[in-house]
């Protein structure tokens, strides 16, 4: 009888027991996978905070522009009846910015979140795929060569 290495001892002994064999270099790949998914994600979270801060921005650059013009056009001397019409036009104007401002950030975060949440749903689906195979029964790695 030849003498063994312990290695090749321990190796035959899981293949009796009928443990799983893993396959390091597959779990390596399949780590950086990940690293680089996590990456992807948060450049979607970054890039859409970047878009929610500029929308943000510029709602309110509208809401300065278009209360600047009010005021300028407002000149209250007349008829009250006038004066309530434009006021009452002003409200009007002055909410439906502020609705759409508020769709159009509800949508954009909506956007970005899918986007990051996406990328590390798909990756953990694969991962676990990948996980799966990169693991075989000893007894039944015969199959492989």
């Amino acid at each position: 009888m030849a003498a063994e290495s312990i290695l090749d001892q321990m190796k035959a002994f899981g293949a009796r027991l009928g443990l799983p064999k893993v396959d390091v270099d597959k779990l390596v790949d399949i780590q950086l996978k990940n690293i680089d998914a996590l990456g992807r994600s948060a450049q979607a979270a970054g890039a859409g905070a970047k878009a929610l801060a500029d929308k943000q921005r510029e709602t309110i650059q509208a809401a300065f522009r278009e209360t600047s013009a009010m005021v300028q056009d407002f000149h209250p001397t007349g008829d009250p009846q006038e004066i309530l019409a434009k006021q009452k036009e002003y409200a009007r104007r002055a909410f439906e910015l502020a609705m759409q401002s508020t769709r159009d950030i509800t949508e954009l975060t909506a956007k970005t979140t899918t986007e990051a949440t996406t990328i590390i749903q798909d990756r953990l689906r694969s991962s676990l795929t990948e996980l799966q195979d990169s693991i075989t029964r000893m007894g039944n790695d015969s199959s492989k060569t």
